[in-house]
C-alpha cells in the first residue's frame, strides 16, 4: 500500500525526533571532545567501491545490497556501511596530506541492507561512526572504544559488555586459516552450504556464522590470538594495557571477528543485554590495509559503527529515553478579529528574539485555545483581546502558577524573556 512505509523502513515521527535530537548531540559531543570532525559522504557509491572495500565473501556483498544500474548504465550501489566511502572520500580529496591522524565521524547516517527485518535490524537503518588514519598505535584504538563506552554509559544504558580479541594481519592470518582448515576439514559435511564455501576461500568467516550447526562444529577451534605474529601481539597487549589505564573494562573473545573483510588486528564488540537475548549496539576495528585496496596510500586505519535504532531501543529498554520536549514555550491566544489579526506579528517577534511561539491558525475558541497551549506545553500564554488592544497591553499568563500580570505592548518581548529566564511568573501569597 502507498500509505504504508516499505518493508523494513520506519518513520521517524515530530513525537519521536527529540529522542534522535538527543543522542546526535551526544554523539557529536563526545567526537568534539576527542577532536573528531564530522564528514558526509554520498548516500551511494559505484558498486565496486563495496566489492574492493568489503569483500565479495561477505554476506552483505552476496546477499544483502541495494545495487541497480543508472540511467548512465553505471552500477550504483545504497552504502551498506560508512567505511568505505569515508575511506574514499580521504583519497579522493588527499586528506591524508593534511596533519595526520585525520580523525573524522558521521551521524545519522542512512545504511542499506537486504536482510530479514526482526528486532534491531531494518533494511533502512542509521549509523554512527567515528574513522581515524595515519596512526598505526593501539592508543588510538582504545580511544575510540573509550569515546563509544563513556558515550554509551554516559547516556545512562546499563548491561554493557565490551567485547575485544585481534584476527591478525596478512603476515599470521594465514597461519590461523591453515590451523582452521585442518580442524574443520574432518567437520566440513556438518557445515551449512555457505560455510562450506568460506573454507576455501575466507576460512575465518566461518567463525561468524550465526547457524547453530556451524557453531557447534567450532567447539574446541584454533583461537586467532594463539596465532598472531609478533607486531600484532604487541599490538594487542598495548590495547589490553591501555583500557585498564583508562578504566574501560574488557574481555578478550576469541569469538568476535566481524562481518566485513577489510579488519585488521583490533576488532571489537559491545554488547547489551536485552530481555530477548543479546543485542550489538556498536562494533569495529582497525583496517590497515584498506585505504592502499582502494586506492590510496598505505595508511593505518581505526573506526566503529553504532546503530542508533538500537541505542534507541536500548534507551526506551532500560527507561534512560528523555520525555518529549515543550512544542513552545509561548502561545498567543486572542479573542476578536482584530486581535486575531494581530497574533501571529506578536509570535512572530517573539520567534525573532529566540523564543519559540505559536498562535492559533484554527479558528479556535479562547477556552479551545487555552487547552491547546497547554498540549503544546506552553509555559506562558499571551492573551489578546478587545479591551488589551485599546489599551495597548497583553496579559501575560503562567500556565503553572496560573499567575497573570498585564505588559504593555512595547515592552511585551523584553518581559516575556526575563519571565523565562527566571522560570514564570512568581506565585502571590
Amino acid at each position: 500500500m502507498l500509505t504504508q512505509a516499505p518493508k523494513g523502513t520506519r518513520d521517524i515521527t515530530p513525537e519521536q525526533s527529540h529522542l534522535w535530537h538527543y543522542m546526535e548531540d551526544a554523539m557529536r559531543a563526545a567526537c568534539a571532545a576527542a577532536g573528531y570532525r564530522e564528514a558526509r559522504t554520498p548516500v551511494f557509491e559505484h558498486t565496486e567501491l563495496f566489492l574492493r572495500g568489503i569483500g565479495d565473501t561477505t554476506d552483505v556483498v552476496q546477499k544483502e545490497m541495494y545495487t541497480f544500474t543508472d540511467k548512465g548504465g553505471r552500477s550504483v550501489t545504497l552504502k551498506p556501511e560508512g567505511t568505505a566511502g569515508v575511506v574514499r572520500m580521504l583519497v579522493e580529496h588527499k586528506l591524508f596530506a593534511e596533519a595526520l591522524p585525520a580523525k573524522m565521524y558521521y551521524v545519522s547516517c542512512p545504511n542499506f541492507r537486504y536482510e530479514k527485518p526482526q528486532n534491531g535490524r531494518l533494511r533502512e537503518f542509521h549509523q554512527f561512526g567515528v574513522e581515524a588514519f595515519g596512526a598505526p598505535q593501539a592508543t588510538v584504538d582504545a580511544e575510540q572504544i573509550a569515546l563509544a563506552w563513556d558515550l554509551l554509559t554516559g547516556l545512562g544504558l546499563t548491561g554493557l559488555s565490551l567485547h575485544v580479541n585481534s584476527i591478525g594481519c596478512p603476515v599470521c592470518r594465514p597461519v590461523f586459516h591453515e590451523r582452521l582448515q585442518a580442524f574443520l576439514v574432518e567437520r566440513l559435511d556438518k557445515l551449512c552450504d555457505t560455510c562450506q564455501e568460506r573454507f576455501t576461500r575466507n576460512p575465518m568467516r566461518i567463525l561468524d556464522c550465526k547457524s547453530p550447526d556451524c557453531q557447534a562444529q567450532l567447539v574446541g577451534a584454533p583461537r586467532v590470538l594463539d596465532c598472531l605474529c609478533p607486531d600484532c601481539r604487541a599490538h594487542m597487549q598495548t590495547l589490553q594495557e591501555t583500557l585498564t589505564r583508562i578504566a574501560i573494562p574488557f574481555e578478550l573473545d576469541p569469538g568476535i571477528v566481524r562481518g566485513l573483510d577489510y579488519y585488521t588486528k583490533t576488532v571489537f564488540e559491545i554488547i547489551a543485554q536485552m530481555p530477548g537475548g543479546s543485542l550489538t549496539v556498536c562494533g569495529g576495528g582497525r583496517y590497515d590495509g584498506l585505504t592502499e585496496a582502494l586506492g590510496g596510500p598505505a595508511l593505518p586505519g581505526v573506526g566503529f559503527g553504532m546503530g542508533m535504532e538500537r541505542v534507541l531501543m536500548l534507551l526506551d529498554a532500560q527507561g534512560k529515553a528523555p520525555p518529549l520536549p515543550p512544542q513552545v514555550q509561548v502561545y498567543v491566544c486572542t479573542q476578536g478579529d482584530a486581535a486575531r489579526d494581530a497574533a501571529l506579528p506578536l509570535a512572530q517577534n517573539l520567534r525573532r528574539a529566540g523564543v519559540a511561539a505559536d498562535c492559533d491558525h484554527m479558528g479556535r475558541s479562547l477556552k479551545a485555545q487555552f487547552k491547546h497551549a497547554d498540549k503544546c506545553g506552553a509555559r506562558l500564554v499571551l492573551v489578546l483581546g478587545e479591551a488589551e488592544l485599546l489599551a495597548e497591553t497583553v496579559t501575560l499568563r503562567d500556565m503553572r502558577t496560573r499567575q497573570e500580570t498585564q505588559v504593555p505592548l512595547p515592552a511585551l518581548t523584553e518581559a516575556v524573556l526575563a519571565c523565562l529566564a527566571q522560570g514564570g511568573l512568581t506565585p502571590v501569597n
